[in-house]
């Protein structure tokens, strides 16, 4: 069984949202980590662990960042860290695969499925083996129990409940 851990200098777990329907608000989680165990070269046989720190969120806002991690969002006293464990992975042709997993969030456990294209297996400057993927999908925050919501004088909603999903991963196999 090879190991590969993320690269976090190369990887990013990001997410956007609709602000007042219009618009999108983009952000990131900074401190995570994660890791695909795989014999070989088969994706299809993968296992993939991934935690974030839901204190690391960041959307370049200090206000709004601050509100994501009160009791009203994330509650991040309360709920550290957001949770990813992959059950099942279906190849969809042209290294384009859907991985069906349990994600953690709020303290909540719901099955989502993510697009996922791995890009390819290669080598880095240090001459390590090297893996990259990017991986898209859409949850409903309110499922997770991230039930806060506001609106205008006009009805417009503030924070959409979709949240789109964007995760850019480079990872490195391990010498074991």
């Amino acid at each position: 069984m090879n190991k590969w851990s993320i690269d976090t200098m190369h990887s990013i777990i990001g997410f956007k949202v609709k602000h007042l329907m219009i618009s999108n608000i983009r952000g990131q989680f900074n401190k995570f980590d994660g890791s695909v165990e795989m014999e070989d070269s088969d994706f299809i046989k993968a296992s993939i662990k991934f935690k974030a720190e839901t204190n690391s969120i960041s959307t370049n806002n200090t206000d709004r960042d601050g509100h994501l991690m009160s009791p009203d969002f994330f509650d991040v006293t309360k709920f550290p860290v957001i949770s990813f464990v992959s059950k099942e992975i279906t190849e969809k042709g042209d290294n384009n695969f859907v991985v069906t997993g349990d994600l953690e969030i709020h303290g909540v456990v719901k099955e989502v499925n993510l697009d996922v294209k791995l890009n390819g297996i290669g080598e880095n400057m240090n001459h390590q083996s090297i893996m990259s993927f990017d991986a898209l999908g859409t949850i409903n925050r309110k499922d997770f129990g991230l039930n806060w919501s506001a609106t205008l004088d006009k009805g417009e909603i503030v924070v959409s409940d979709n949240v789109d999903l964007d995760i850019s991963v480079e990872l490195v196999k391990s010498n074991s």
